[in-house]
């Protein structure tokens, strides 16, 4: 017979973005559960409003299906003494497997005799077995956790019921003061409690109780709702997927309403109106059918439409006090030049181990030509670049985005225009913060591009030579997200970067022009390098590209970014050719006989010293690819692989490790000299081949 299980966690409000994810956790580790205790079961449904986390369990088995196993224990010379007899150990075994040592055969493996003993493992009730649900309930972890009352648990919010049942049974547990049963809580102002017969019937009960707990459906009711409003006013409105989530893990039961403000407030930037609207009031803007921002609004309370135009007069109010600052702000803001808010940030800590944000802006600037010239950019674009590190970060001492930390960037593009900076300029302020999230939207111009790789690399800089390194999950610089920013925009761009040669012309600039500030590039570099291939590991894994190959062009001497991440695909896709076996094997037993090279150096090769043709041969074609220039990893590989059939006969006609020292040395020279191309693909002994 197949069974239901309904379980729900009651709580006091949820912080919305906390919802979605403590769902889907709860979902997880039930599934878990479940297959950790062999039970059998149809489908799980989940439930989740700002109150509650539920899940049903359908079709679930009676019981959990027996087992029979063989269960090994000691050998028979620990088994038995010299007479036969048992030993404590074979008393001992089984009476830990349940049984006797009648009960006992033996099976020989690899010509030793062991004890065995067949036994069978009866199958739990699903009804014992689920009162260990309480363990799942309790192993949710959220972002933050809270204790209440005496207690030491936490939780995200305190648990206020619980409902656990079985088809139409309750199976209690507790939690704290909580004992689980059938009793759950309507809509807060709403609602009332109600007592379920079954579990079957959740949806319907909290439905009359004006709870909508299936949250797809509340979203779309939702979405269908605001649609209604835009329509029948002639507005455009596209929702915001994160607000439109957001909002629907603040309610219970939708209701959807529109509103005004005045339109005196369209001459703020339009940036500043979306984000007071979308951003602190959880409202969605709307637009006309050209496009054209309305002063209208559209939100949603959680409760029906009773005296709905006093809820729309208090938000209208909130609404225009928080534009008034804004308009307030921009007045005020436009009242300085740039140079005003740049002195500021002389006074403003960039980090109190590192210095202040001016100091930061210095040495940015330097960064950014090194980054510039080493692309080769044409003077306006090396001009702009100039201008925008010397002001990029003026906007954060403005009152506007004092007031609207959101906006910084933002706010910075826009005052920038209004000072008569050209579009570059403004566009790179906004874009250095570019992407400000780990898939986030890449920079668009090559200005803001330089811009942003300036700003952070300058930010893994400084933390890493203050020592302030992540490690773990504590990264409270956001460090990895800039350094996979920094992957991203040389991989999206096709920008080569040698990280090394990269350092040491930061070094140098940073000491040319004294803005260095106490920052030593070189301090903890080795780190840089370590912290840059896991961001390069992480893009490359996010690619699809097998395990092998990523750590094939790892653990090369290659610290070009774009270039590693290329190797890896031409790697990648080599792999399908009839010839990759044979070409691997050859490259691989040059890089395993370079490694016999102990000495560094100039790797000065003698061809007087050559004994046979075949080393001529393959040294004249590592002459030809050494000689060759900008050659991409693609054409690098590509003329790697044409030395297969050289390398082949030079291995057959050539003993590398000869009784002369000086002919042995001079051909290690010559492996390694192959050896460093070979190596600017990658370690190429860690591809897997078949």
């Amino acid at each position: 017979m197949a069974h239901n299980y309904l379980l729900e966690i009651g709580l006091e409000e949820i912080p919305a973005h906390v919802v979605t994810p403590s769902i889907k956790q709860l979902v997880q580790k039930v599934t878990a559960f479940l297959k950790e205790n062999r039970l059998t079961y149809d489908s799980i449904d989940h439930f989740s409003t700002p109150r509650r986390l539920a899940i049903r369990i359908n079709g679930l088995g009676d019981q959990q299906p027996d087992i029979e196993e063989d269960a090994k224990g000691p050998a028979r010379k620990i088994a038995q003494d010299a007479d036969g007899n048992w030993t404590k150990a074979a008393i001992g075994f089984t009476r830990g497997q349940g049984l006797t040592v009648e009960d006992i055969t033996f099976k020989t493996i690899k010509g030793t005799d062991y004890v065995y003993v067949h036994k069978l493992i009866k199958g739990k009730m699903t009804k014992e077995i689920l009162t260990g649900i309480k363990e799942v309930v309790e192993s949710i972890n959220f972002p933050t956790m809270m204790k209440w009352a005496n207690f030491d648990f936490k939780y995200v919010r305190p648990i206020r019921w619980l409902v656990s049942i079985l088809d139409e049974e309750v199976l209690p547990f507790s939690i704290l003061d909580v004992t689980a049963g059938r009793r759950t809580e309507g809509h807060r102002f709403l609602g009332e409690a109600v007592e379920l017969a079954n579990a079957e019937e959740y949806e319907a009960k909290l439905h009359d109780q004006f709870v909508i707990v299936d949250a797809d459906e509340r979203k779309q009711l939702i979405s269908n709702q605001i649609k209604a409003i835009a329509e029948s006013n002639r507005w455009n409105v596209t929702p915001n997927p994160g607000l439109l989530e957001e909002v629907n893990n603040l309610v219970e039961w939708p209701t959807a309403f529109n509103g005004g403000f005045d339109e005196k407030y369209l001459a703020i930037p339009e940036e500043v109106l979306i984000t007071s609207m979308r951003d602190h009031q959880r409202f969605f803007f709307v637009r006309d059918q050209a496009g054209k921002l309305l002063p209208n609004f559209i939100s949603v309370r959680n409760g029906n439409e009773e005296f709905i135009e006093n809820v729309v007069r208090g938000n209208e109010k909130v609404l225009t006090a928080r534009l008034e600052d804004a308009a307030f702000f921009y007045e005020e803001d436009q009242k300085h030049d740039i140079n005003y808010y740049v002195d500021r940030l002389k006074k403003v800590s960039f980090h109190d181990k590192i210095g202040s944000m001016y100091e930061k802006m210095q040495r940015v600037n330097s960064i950014a030509k090194v980054i510039g010239n080493t692309l080769n950019l044409n003077q306006t674009e090396l001009d702009d670049i100039d201008r925008a590190t010397m002001i990029y970060k003026f906007d954060l001492v403005t009152g506007m985005v004092g007031e609207f930390s959101e906006l910084q960037g933002v706010m910075g593009e826009k005052y920038a225009q209004l000072n008569g900076e050209n579009q570059a300029v403004a566009q790179a302020i906004r874009e250095h913060y570019m992407p400000n999230s780990a898939e986030g939207d890449l920079p668009e111009s090559v200005t803001g591009a330089v811009v942003a790789l300036a700003d952070k690399f300058d930010n893994i800089f400084s933390f890493f030579s203050a020592g302030m390194i992540p490690s773990g999950s504590n990264d409270p610089y956001a460090l990895r997200r800039h350094a996979y920013g920094i992957v991203r925009i040389l991989n999206s761009r096709d920008w080569q970067l040698d990280l090394n040669q990269f350092k040491s012309q930061v070094k140098t600039e940073l000491a040319e022009n004294g803005t260095a500030f106490g920052v030593d590039v070189d301090q903890n570099f080795d780190q840089v390098l370590n912290f840059f291939n896991d961001r390069i590991k992480q893009l490359l894994d996010h690619q699809k590209i097998s395990h092998d190959i990523v750590e094939t062009v790892l653990t090369g001497n290659n610290h070009d970014v774009t270039e590693i991440i290329e190797a890896a695909q031409v790697l990648a896709d080599a792999k399908a050719s009839s010839t990759f076996k044979d070409d691997i094997e050859a490259l691989t037993r040059v890089q395993r006989i370079a490694t016999k090279n102990e000495e560094s150096g100039e790797l000065n090769v003698d061809p007087q010293l050559f004994n046979n043709a075949s080393e001529g041969e393959l040294f004249d074609q590592i002459i030809k690819i050494e000689a060759a220039n900008n050659l991409t990893m693609s054409q690098l590989f590509a003329r790697l692989c044409e030395l297969t059939p050289a390398i082949s006969k030079y291995f057959d006609a050539t003993m590398v490790m000869d009784k002369d020292e000086n002919i042995k040395r001079n051909r290690l020279y010559m492996m390694s000299r192959l050896a460093n191309l070979i190596l600017k693909i990658g370690d190429l002994t860690n591809v897997l081949v078949k």
